[in-house]
């Protein structure tokens, strides 16, 4: 009679919590971690066409690394090593990515100009939590936006922080973009990129990637509060025998160029 009772208080926790219609809208979409990613497991196993399905708006990679991914206005964009941004092949996979569908949860603009450390010290002053995951879309004018992409590998796979270390760079001066980005909490290092994630496109959508610096003259910021989170993990036997307790270099220098 105690488990009944117990199990009948859970079930009305349960329904007393209000589900709106768009609540799976709210949810972050993940193919696998950033530890895989950082250990060399560049082997992608979702398509873009399954990817899409579950956001139209994100960031992330192509099989075998080929390439930084950014998905905004449910269109896949790959920004090859050449720095040059095309819409993406449908049946080409993934081995990271992380989506959402897009509402805007706040908006505010940008009317100063701004460093990339400026800028997320405001983006911060922005967020009811720290402790969310975000969808953050900044449409502006950038003095400079500095971007990389790396070429596609070829096994045995080197380690990411490696690939990094020879990345091809960008400048790009006096344009227009997007800046599409996720920050996400502290609490899932090893998960996902504690902090900010930004891949940058150019308005005519054909210059982009990871973006590593930038100077903002002014923009539009649109927020998205993503409390939810659902993560699929590789079904292979790469991902069963990594050791992810041994470490796979630093994030940092990969994410930062430095």
């Amino acid at each position: 009679m105690k488990i009944a009772r117990l199990v009948y208080a859970v079930l009305l926790v349960v329904i007393a919590v209000p589900v709106g219609a768009d609540q799976s809208r709210d949810t972050l979409y993940q193919i696998a971690t950033i530890d895989s990613l950082m250990s060399g497991l560049y082997d992608g196993f979702i398509s873009v066409d399954q990817l899409s399905k579950h956001g139209d708006f994100g960031l992330g990679t192509f099989d075998k690394l080929n390439g930084e991914m950014v998905v905004i206005d449910g269109t896949v964009y790959q920004v090859t090593s050449d720095g040059l941004a095309r819409k993406a092949d449908t049946a080409v996979t993934t081995p990271f990515a992380a989506v959402t569908f897009f509402d805007k949860d706040k908006v505010t603009t940008i009317q100063e100009e701004m460093t990339l450390p400026t800028l997320q010290e405001y983006l911060d002053s922005l967020l009811p939590s720290k402790n969310f995951f975000y969808a953050i879309r900044i449409d502006g004018t950038f003095k400079r936006v500095k971007t990389r992409s790396v070429p596609s590998q070829s096994k045995p796979y080197p380690l990411l922080v490696d690939v990094a270390a020879k990345q091809p760079t960008f400048e790009l001066l006096d344009v227009k973009g997007t800046i599409v980005a996720l920050r996400c909490p502290y609490f899932v290092k090893g998960v996902n990129v504690p902090g900010y994630h930004m891949h940058f496109i150019t308005a005519d959508r054909s210059r982009g990637g990871h973006m590593l610096d930038c100077t903002i003259i002014s923009g539009d910021v649109s927020l998205d509060i993503t409390p939810e989170f659902n993560l699929l993990l590789p079904n292979d036997e790469s991902f069963y025998q990594t050791d992810f307790q041994t470490g796979s270099g630093d994030l940092k220098k990969v994410e930062q160029g430095n």
